[in-house]
């Protein structure tokens, strides 16, 4: 009896002993696969309205197809990216593209920069300037062009009467193809230039004012000062302008489909508005898918460069 007993504690003990590692296994698991549980809607979300779309216009970018005839689509492999690279329009669109954002990269955030050195003081009259610089971005785009149409309008613009008023002649901004692009780079700069101007803004106060004092006791020069201390600190800042101003540049659209519709003679086509124009004018929806392939190539490699040539100039504190 003794040992039936004890035998049967020894089974009830080693069922017990069983079904704590169990559960312990199980808790492990959780624990383990907890983490990718909360980031699973995130993931779902992304891949719905982002991966998914990114992988069927890959996929679309090889068929021949029409929103006419969605029925009929019909594989090409490469003959919409070769078909793209062989049009003298797309190559001019290419182009204008890369023309209107590095100028307005260029502008953008050089006139931001000295612009930030300027408001960045405890003054309540640079508190308003810096309010009245800012207030363009949050305007709407639709509302900016409208505006700047009225501005360069050759007849009644404001700009014309201005320059007419110190003697100048008046300027033909939209309707000329040696203008046009030139008109909607300054759209875009003044647009966008106050709000490179806060965070330049924010990244100027963020830096050590001991740092500066330092440099005044050994009375180094303003320019010294500026590009050995005030640019390689700013170097995050300046990074993260360089990245948004150029994906943002490249996918100018609203500008372009409000004042100048690409015109004139195709001089202020560029590529979002060209991929528009393909597939809801033309109903060329391989032309347009392959015209967007490239267009993702272009602001991922030029993201990848970015970060390659900026990783080891960029200093983090």
């Amino acid at each position: 009896m003794r040992k039936a007993a004890a035998a049967h504690e020894m089974t009830a003990s080693g069922h017990a002993l069983g079904r704590t590692e169990a559960t312990k296994v199980r808790l492990n698991l959780f624990e383990t696969i907890r983490p990718y549980l909360y980031v699973t809607p995130a993931l779902a979300f992304f891949g719905v309205f982002f991966f998914f779309p990114i992988a069927y216009v890959i996929y679309l970018s090889f068929h021949d197809w029409s929103l006419l005839n969605l029925d009929e689509i019909e594989w090409v492999g490469l003959a919409n990216f070769t078909a793209l690279f062989e049009d003298a329009d797309f190559r001019q669109v290419l182009g204008t593209t890369l023309i209107y954002t590095l100028s307005t990269v260029a502008l953008g955030i050089g006139i931001a920069f000295f612009l930030a050195l300027w408001l960045n003081r405890k003054a309540k009259i640079f508190g308003l300037v810096q309010a009245a610089v800012f207030s363009p971005h949050i305007i709407s785009l639709v509302s900016v062009a409208m505006l700047w149409m009225w501005l360069m309008d050759p007849q009644y613009g404001l700009l014309n009467a201005l320059l007419e008023f110190i003697g100048l002649p008046g300027y033909t901004w939209l309707s000329d193809t040696k203008s046009a692009l030139l008109s909607l780079i300054i759209v875009s700069v003044w647009k966008g230039v106050g709000y490179n101007t806060l965070v330049f803004i924010a990244g100027l106060q963020s830096i050590p004012r001991d740092i500066y004092e330092a440099a005044s006791l050994d009375r180094s020069p303003w320019w010294r000062t500026l590009t050995r201390i005030t640019i390689p600190m700013l170097s995050p800042t300046l990074f993260f302008l360089l990245v948004i101003n150029t994906i943002s540049s490249f996918q100018v659209f609203d500008t372009i489909y409000i004042m100048t519709q690409g015109g004139p003679v195709n001089s202020t086509n560029m590529l979002v508005f060209y991929i528009y124009e393909q597939g809801m004018d033309f109903y060329n929806g391989g032309i347009a898918s392959a015209a967007s392939v490239i267009l993702l190539g272009i602001v991922g490699l030029l993201t990848l460069l970015h970060f390659r040539v900026m990783e080891k100039r960029v200093h983090y504190r």
